[in-house]
């Protein structure tokens, strides 16, 4: 029978164990094997839709198991949310809330509003889709009613220390949560645009794609790199941090997180119950306080299952599921380990080389053990073809060497080559056994109680019990105490009796015995006492949380007022990305300028030729009276993302002294509150809610729309808030990934990061050749972060006239890699465009003629099927 391990008192507190249920029986398998809490989605709004996820029917019954096992249950509301949706999500918060769900993990600002604006009291978790890297980014989650923030994977131990560091200072602690086990997306959550730019699948919308799995060609100023075998350039190994679990107990974090809603129940069952031992583990070794004083206690019970070593935890990771296990990026930055760029798929624990193929017979030199049954594939380095595999048939070891034998037919034996790497992908054994963890309808995972018994001749014995979610219930025998000949109910006694808990939830852990002289009870009213401990403390354990809930109140309440719209004529927004750019830009006459370099340092040179223009335009204009005296203003863009550490490159940007700030993420809207600043993308406004959040909150001048909007839903934008508020981006090359990952410094050097790299970045023109031959282009910022932007460029241009009718005046386009000369043949159309001089189809149809890779419609012409 599994128990869980004793607290250990101690000043660092036990972070929660948070498995990921996809279906009832990974629910039934986190519960089974040591799961303190599960997060699940519904069937909308959750970031897994291809799970296969519960319903709104299920909550209830689902709640009330959870809770009768002393398993917290976290609901996944972790998409953005479209303005016609919001009437639908608020019923669906609504049922979660009165369900008595124990918290939502959310990712839109405006559904944060409208929960709290529903219930004061429900808990919000921030998802990780929120991107928080700082103790910024917790104080902006804090303002908006969160209790518990989920940190981006990319941040190292030591970050996380600063950051709780911080917010101590601060007093604007809350709660953090990290992953520690699963699959590591490349690039930021909540800021991939990948599946979405490629085929209108948004990861914002739980539709992510995987196009980080996929092989890419590196070409270096026209050329392809040689990378031999290296081709899955995006795909990071999987999550391990069972090595680093005692720094991140440490670290003070509040939860640990497993990822994994897509996997099956073996999976979570075997990736829970290795952390759940080694947590334990962690625990026990801190050395625990000094007993409480009074009544006598009988020794703590030790649970029977047994703790796996170290590197049967290590080979159980492997086996449930891994593309190579690493500890991300906990240890900081490392480049070289990241990602390894063999393959991209599942492969399992590595078994070895093939040495010889002789009469239907493969030889290997084992590095793992492998037995009859277990399933294998050969790998030849060509992950992306068929690969031969099968099972086992028969081993025959000789010392470190194996000749195995398969099935007849099983696999063609001439596609297998001596060299071929073996990978152990499936071990019968280890599934049945996990499996079993989880059969039956009895709890198999025990959880603790406390046991005090009280009483004195003559009165009923009395006993109080706690388990350690607080609740505590009282029984009292129906018979009362005698003074004992034989047999009195000492400690030992007592633990036996009330410790047959088989086949319910609960393990006695401590029992304090309070009877001061030898007295007696008969063993049958013992026994139903302790039947009826267990039926109070279930009962009080399921009863659903009673959240506050108002039933007088609407997201309609949160909803801006609208406004006339602008009689203003429409206005084009340039953003370049290199000084040759922007003197095309500035001669083309284009008034509103947006930079965004490589280099911070370069905006101050940026600056300067504006001003100089500025000049120029005023001693040109100084005798006419006319209405073209207006001077161009430049707004310089930030990093995308802010770690600890990092305010250094924002004063670097502001020292540029540029007329404002293009606003990336929270930081930012902290260090630039002073400053004129317009809402980039980035910050994922989708709805009004969201929009009326940052606009009246922090005074933002324009916001500009979600990429994940196509032009139907673009439209309920417009016209759920003043369109004033907005510019829309109508041209540009979608930035596909954001991430950490350099892959500069991974695959055109030999440098782990920025301080042994060489600055390849600096040095060479960098593109990703996909599949099907688009050739995707590679940049690095300031922070050696990566953008990959898609090679094809895409317009919005036959939504432009509807957008105008709708009173939209701000539109973007952007520019990457383009010439002076194409940025001012765009920019030019574009003016056309505007003025009604041409028209969208007419312009789109031109510039796919022009562009070699043709202008795709992009997520905006996406189907409306979403809306």
């Amino acid at each position: 029978m599994k128990s869980d391990r004793l607290s250990s008192p101690s000043s660092l507190q036990r972070p929660e164990l948070l498995a990921p249920a996809g279906n009832w029986e990974c629910a039934k398998a986190a519960v089974e094997n040591g799961a303190d809490a599960i997060y699940f989605g519904l069937d909308r709004f959750n970031a897994r839709m291809r799970a296969e996820n519960f319903t709104e029917a299920d909550l209830p019954q689902l709640m009330t198991f959870l809770h009768r096992r002393g398993v917290k249950g976290y609901v996944t509301v972790n998409t953005l949310i479209f303005p016609k949706e919001l009437a639908e999500a608020q019923q669906y918060l609504r049922t979660i809330i009165a369900a008595g769900v124990d918290a939502v993990i959310v990712q839109d600002v405006g559904i944060c509003r409208l929960i709290r604006h529903l219930s004061p009291d429900f808990p919000i978790h921030a998802s990780t889709q929120m991107t928080i890297t700082s103790a910024a980014g917790v104080e902006f989650a804090k303002s908006l009613g969160c209790q518990l923030v989920v940190l981006a994977r990319e941040c190292s131990l030591q970050e996380i220390n600063k950051i709780q560091q911080q917010i101590a200072q601060q007093e604007t602690s809350l709660p953090l949560e990290v992953f520690v086990h699963g699959a590591l997306c490349v690039a930021y959550s909540g800021q991939c645009l990948t599946s979405e730019a490629l085929g209108g699948r948004s990861a914002n919308r739980g539709e992510c794609a995987q196009a980080c799995r996929m092989p890419y060609d590196l070409i270096a100023d026209g050329e392809v790199v040689n990378l031999k075998e290296r081709k899955y350039l995006l795909s990071p190994q999987d999550l391990a941090g069972l090595d680093v679990l005692p720094d991140l107990v440490k670290s003070g974090v509040t939860c640990l997180k497993i990822e994994g809603r897509l996997k099956a129940p073996e999976y979570v069952a075997n990736v829970t119950r290795v952390y759940r031992q080694a947590l334990d583990r962690v625990m026990e070794e801190i050395p625990p306080s000094p007993p409480s004083k009074g009544g006598k206690i009988a020794p703590l019970v030790k649970r029977s299952w047994g703790d796996l070593p170290l590197n049967q935890k290590h080979y159980n990771l492997e086996m449930a599921f891994s593309r190579g296990l690493y500890t991300g990026w906990f240890g900081g930055i490392n480049n070289q380990e990241l990602v390894h760029a063999r393959f991209g798929k599942k492969r399992g624990v590595y078994l070895g080389e093939v040495i010889r193929i002789h009469n239907e017979q493969v030889t290997v030199k084992l590095e793992a053990p492998v037995k009859p049954g277990d399933g294998i594939v050969f790998d030849c380095g060509h992950p992306e073809a068929k690969e031969e595999g099968g099972r086992v048939y028969a081993v025959v070891s000789k010392g470190k060497e194996a000749m195995l034998t398969f099935g007849r037919n099983n696999l063609n034996l001439r596609r297998v080559h001596i060299g071929d790497r073996i990978w152990k992908t499936s071990d019968p054994e280890l599934d049945k056994q996990l499996r079993q963890s989880f059969a039956g309808e009895n709890p198999q995972f025990q959880r603790p109680i406390d046991v005090e018994a009280y009483g004195e001749i003559g009165q009923p014995l009395i006993a109080i019990a706690r388990d350690r979610l607080g609740n505590i219930v009282q029984v009292e025998s129906a018979i009362s105490l005698v003074e004992a000949h034989t047999k009195p109910l000492d400690t030992e006694r007592l633990q036996e009796q009330f410790g047959r808990l088989g086949n319910t939830p609960f393990v006695l852990e401590k029992l304090t015995n309070h009877l001061s002289t030898s007295l007696m009870l008969p063993v049958s009213e013992l026994n139903r006492m302790r039947r009826e401990i267990v039926v109070q403390l279930e009962e009080l354990r399921s009863q659903p949380k009673r959240w506050q809930l108002r039933s007088d109140v609407s997201f309609q309440d949160l909803l801006p007022s609208s406004s006339s719209s602008s009689v203003s004529s429409p206005l084009l927004i340039v953003l370049v990305r290199n000084l040759k750019q922007l003197q095309a830009a500035l001669k083309a006459g284009i008034e509103t300028l947006y930079c965004e370099f490589e280099d911070p340092r370069a905006y101050q040179e940026a600056v300067q030729m504006v001003r100089q223009q500025q000049q120029k335009n005023k001693a040109d204009n100084s005798s006419l009276l006319t209405d073209n005296s207006i001077l161009p203003t430049i707004w310089v863009a930030p990093p995308r993302i802010t770690k600890p550490g990092e305010n250094w490159i924002l004063q670097q940007v502001r020292a540029c002294e540029a007329d404002g700030y293009l606003i990336r993420n929270y930081d930012q809207l902290q260090f630039f509150a002073q400053d004129r600043c317009i809402g980039d993308f980035s910050l994922n406004v989708a709805n009004p809610l969201t929009a009326d959040y940052f606009q009246q909150r922090y005074g933002l001048e324009r916001l500009t729309a979600s990429y994940d909007l196509n032009i139907s839903q673009l439209q309920d934008l417009l016209t759920s808030c003043p369109p004033q508020w907005f510019e829309v981006t109508i041209h540009q090359h979608i930035p596909m990934f954001h991430m950490e990952h350099c892959v500069f410094c991974a695959f055109l050097s030999t440098g782990t990061d920025h301080t042994n790299c060489g600055r390849p970045c600096e040095k060479q023109e960098v593109k990703l050749k996909d599949r099907v031959g688009s050739e995707h282009v590679l940049k690095a910022d300031v922070g050696c972060r990566n953008t990959v932007f898609n090679g094809t460029a895409q317009t919005g241009a036959e939504y432009v006239e509807r957008l105008i009718e709708l009173g939209l005046r701000h539109f973007r386009i952007e520019f990457v890699n383009e010439t002076p000369d194409q940025v001012t043949k765009i920019i030019h159309r574009y003016r056309q465009l505007l003025q009604g001089e041409i028209t969208g189809s007419q312009l789109w149809r031109e510039l796919k003629l022009q562009n070699q890779l043709g202008v795709t419609r992009g997520p905006m012409g996406v189907s409306a099927l979403r809306s």
